[in-house]
């Protein structure tokens, strides 16, 4: 059984940062893709970040030069750092991965930017 459990969350100011984790077990994780996603309030979910097997990364437009993807295969943990952060960024935050054509995701980290 895949589980991804993301941690991390929290109130910040605006200008500030937080440190988003996700831990997983289930899976060969060193070989995974891993995702972060996002959903507003009255939004759709939508893709952040995404680090390859490789380390490669991609950043959505709206956080490129703010957040950082990383990952620890050691620890099977995949991070999201933040910075900069903006009340347009409040959101419930997921970790995503995907094995076999199958998307497992986590049940989310809660961030709240105050202004």
């Amino acid at each position: 059984q895949v589980y991804l459990v993301e941690s991390g969350g929290g109130t910040v100011q605006a200008g500030g940062s937080l440190r988003l984790s996700c831990a997983a077990s289930g899976i060969n994780f060193k070989i995974h893709t891993m995702k972060w996603y996002r959903q507003a309030p009255g939004k759709e979910r939508e893709l952040v970040a995404t680090i390859g097997s490789g380390g490669n990364t991609i950043y959505e437009d709206v956080v490129a030069g703010r957040f950082i993807i990383s990952r620890d295969n050691s620890r099977n943990r995949v991070s999201l750092q933040m910075n900069s952060l903006t009340i347009e960024d409040t959101a419930v935050y997921y970790c995503n991965t995907q094995s076999q054509n199958v998307s497992f995701w986590g049940r989310g980290t809660r961030v709240t930017v105050a202004s």
